[in-house]
């Protein structure tokens, strides 16, 4: 409520859809003279047998969705509005009955089924009037009374600064719970923002505001194009009038022209599908005054097909794609243009091929290939899809019902498990303003052919924590398209995204992680695990369990230094009578690699294998090389590299896994973690060298591991 008279700086009789570049235009539903209307509602007739006369607008354009409906509630609704309101103005002089009837014929025009309808006439009366929930319940069901008693809330919003998070925060749980509330509060404020001129600027500025940052990204979310559009172009006229003038001068100037480009490719698409008989209607989509603005600074001076769109209207979703094909042959295409969003449907239900061509003057028009059902979504996305909430019919394919199921968008559930999550109404509400302000969302698969939608910048811990919530703590890494990855990978749209999740319950997540939280579900998560588990000295938990468990490893044997002798021990013989042998500390040769041996000071002879890149050097200085050769003995020394993501005892876990092998550390080392990786070097002693390709398995299936190879550290002198 409470938005007054006509707005003279609003669009106003001249908009996106009556002023066009195109040929036929689309027949506008005139603008109700809404004094004419207040004196139907109060003169008009009330019999109990007949629709009053002032809704019998409303009811037109009710009918054109739902034939069948029952409209003896809608009667019943009206009569208690009206009388309830009865005596009512606006500031603007109208009869405030008015408004409700406004907001409704919104929805219906929209194609809302009765209760939505019904919930709206009846918007204001808990609140404005002496009607209660509880007879708003008995009269018309718990449904309609939850609807009202959901917009009620809504109307308490004050938008000042102090009582925006908590307000808003209980506007997402009822939105959550029945996205009809979200769906006649949007109403609410379209046809509040059409009548705002009585307010003083500073107010009017003021609920513009509010309705770009929060209301209009919402209406995109629930998508509700055919509202944000004209709260689009409303906003724009308040905010930045001089540049909604030039855009009106600009679409007017354009609708003057003699010639059309988009008329004539239109024209040409008609024959193109007609030969290839494909039943299809090919229609002109103007742009609306925010959206040439848009285009007009992207661009540049604007031609002719920039002031709109084509596009092409038909049964089924196979015949999209025929279409395309058509195109494409018989027209000059933009492939770079192309995006399939049948396949992938945008977070918002929206549905359509995007491509475009090229004209006869070498203009570009970009075009649209969507069913009527996939229309009707994008134009009134959730509100056009009834009940969501009512059994579907049997004919309804149960993939359909997927495809098009309202309940819950899966942005809709992120937002009300973080809401739900937050820990304080200040952290809701900069992260809600942070995620509405995401204009573009893209979709990554899983594995089992799942997808996860995120804002784009997203990165593999967003992708964690959307796919496990708070069990994401235990994720040790990713893959992304087939590759490891760190989790701090930005993810691109259509990516493939596999998370490695750790074994241990215990797994805590690390403060970096919130650097590389694009998301408020992962951030909150993360900042609630933190703020849980403090640690001495003011020190979080997460930062400990960051680093590698402290230890006083041995120091790791010289390149050239000799294994120290043990009863058993691999023997190497040498071509070199009396030389003492000593096998190469950067790549430790075990039975049965292929050796060479080079000499050094004090009459030894260094056995290196003999890819080792130590040898290289040698070689290419002249070094002469010794024979050498494995001799009798089992046991043998070797150093392996563990690659793997930071996890809390990591550490402990692979030294069991590696003892369970029967391998004996002589000495290890940990080097400090970068980017949530970290490397770990080993020396062992094996009781067979036959058991080191099942020894380094062992160390790869531990959790968080993903590389392990033999050392070949470059010697430091020779």
């Amino acid at each position: 409520m409470n938005a007054e008279a006509v707005n003279p700086a609003s669009p106003g009789s001249v908009t996106s859809e009556h002023v066009t570049s195109t040929g036929p235009r689309r027949k506008a539903r005139p603008r109700l003279d809404l004094r004419r209307l207040g004196r139907a509602a109060l003169l008009g007739t009330t019999a109990r047998d007949r629709l009053p006369d002032a809704i019998g607008h409303v009811v037109d354009a009710h009918r054109a969705h739902h034939p069948d409906a029952d409209l003896e509630i809608l009667r019943r609704a009206y009569v208690l509005a009206e009388s309830s309101h009865r005596g009512q103005m606006r500031k603007s002089g109208e009869p405030y009955i008015t408004h409700p009837l406004a907001v409704t014929l919104i929805l219906a025009e929209l194609g809302a089924e009765t209760t939505t309808l019904t919930a709206s006439l009846l918007h204001d009366t808990v609140e404005d009037t002496d009607v209660t929930l509880e007879q708003v319940g008995e009269e018309f069901g718990e449904e309609v009374r939850y609807l009202v008693d959901g917009v009620t809330k809504l109307e308490k919003v004050d938008y000042g600064a102090a009582a925006e998070p908590e307000t808003f925060r209980k506007m997402l749980v009822a939105t959550g719970n029945d996205v009809r509330v979200m769906s006649i509060k949007l109403a609410d404020r379209l046809h509040n923002m059409r009548t705002l001129g009585v307010m003083r600027p500073e107010k009017q500025e003021r609920i513009a505001k509010v309705t770009r940052d929060v209301l209009i990204p919402l209406a995109e979310r629930l998508g509700v194009q055919a509202l944000k559009t004209e709260l689009e172009d409303l906003v724009f006229a308040i905010l930045h009038p001089d540049e909604y003038a030039h855009t009106r001068e600009l679409i007017v100037r354009n609708a003057a022209r003699a010639d059309d480009p988009l008329a004539e490719v239109a024209d040409e698409a008609r024959k193109v599908l007609r030969e290839a008989d494909i039943p299809a209607e090919v229609l002109i989509r103007p742009r609306h005054f925010v959206s040439v603005h848009r285009v007009s600074r992207k661009r540049g001076p604007l031609r002719g097909a920039d002031f709109g769109r084509l596009l092409v209207l038909v049964n089924e979703d196979a015949d999209c794609y025929g279409v395309l094909g058509e195109l494409h042959t018989c027209m000059t295409p933009v492939v770079s243009e192309f995006k399939d969003f049948i396949a992938v449907p945008k977070f918002n239900l929206y549905q359509s091929l995007h491509t475009a061509v090229a004209g006869g003057d070498g203009q570009v028009v970009e075009v649209l290939i969507r069913t009527h059902q996939m229309h009707k979504v994008a134009e009134a996305g959730v509100v056009a899809l009834g009940n969501p909430y009512a059994a579907p019919p049997e004919e309804q394919s149960a993939s359909d019902g997927e495809r098009v199921d309202p309940t819950r968008p899966g942005w809709l559930s992120r937002l009300l498990d973080w809401q739900r999550a937050a820990p304080d109404p200040d952290t809701f509400w900069s992260t809600l303003r942070e995620d509405l302000a995401q204009d573009r969302e893209i979709t990554v698969f899983r594995p089992d052919g799942g997808t996860l939608g995120l804002p784009e910048g997203a990165t593999c811990v967003d992708a964690a924590y959307a796919q496990y919530g708070e069990d994401a703590h235990a994720c040790i890494g990713a893959r992304v398209n087939g590759r490891l990855a760190t989790l701090s990978t930005v993810l691109k749209d259509g990516d493939t995204v596999q998370l490695l999740m750790g074994q241990d319950a215990a797994s805590e997540p690390s403060r970096e992680w919130l650097e590389h939280a694009h998301t408020p579900a992962a951030r909150i998560a993360i900042q609630r695990w933190l703020a849980a588990h403090p640690a001495p000295d003011g020190a979080t938990a997460a930062d400990t369990a960051a680093r590698p468990p402290a230890q006083d490893p041995a120091p790791s044997p010289a390149p050239d230094a000799p294994a120290p002798g043990r009863p058993g021990a691999a023997q190497v013989l040498a071509d070199r009578a009396g030389a003492t042998v000593r096998l190469a500390g950067c790549c430790t040769p075990v039975p049965p690699d292929e050796v060479t041996g080079f000499p050094v000071r004090g009459g030894a002879v260094t056995v290196h294998r003999v890819g080792c890149a130590v040898v290289a050097r040698m070689k290419g200085a002249g070094r002469a090389e010794v024979g050498v050769r494995w001799g009798e003995g089992a046991e043998c020394r070797v150093t392996l590299v563990a690659e793997s993501f930071v996890r809390p005892h990591l550490l402990a876990d692979l030294t069991e896994a590696m003892a369970l092998e029967g391998a004996e550390i002589v000495s290890a080392t940990v080097e400090p973690p970068e980017r949530q990786q970290v490397r770990h070097t080993y020396t062992v002693q094996l009781p067979d060298a036959a058991h080191l390709p099942a020894l380094m398995r062992a160390m790869r299936d531990v959790a968080g591991v993903y590389d392990v190879s033999r050392a070949q550290r470059q010697a430091p002198g020779v």
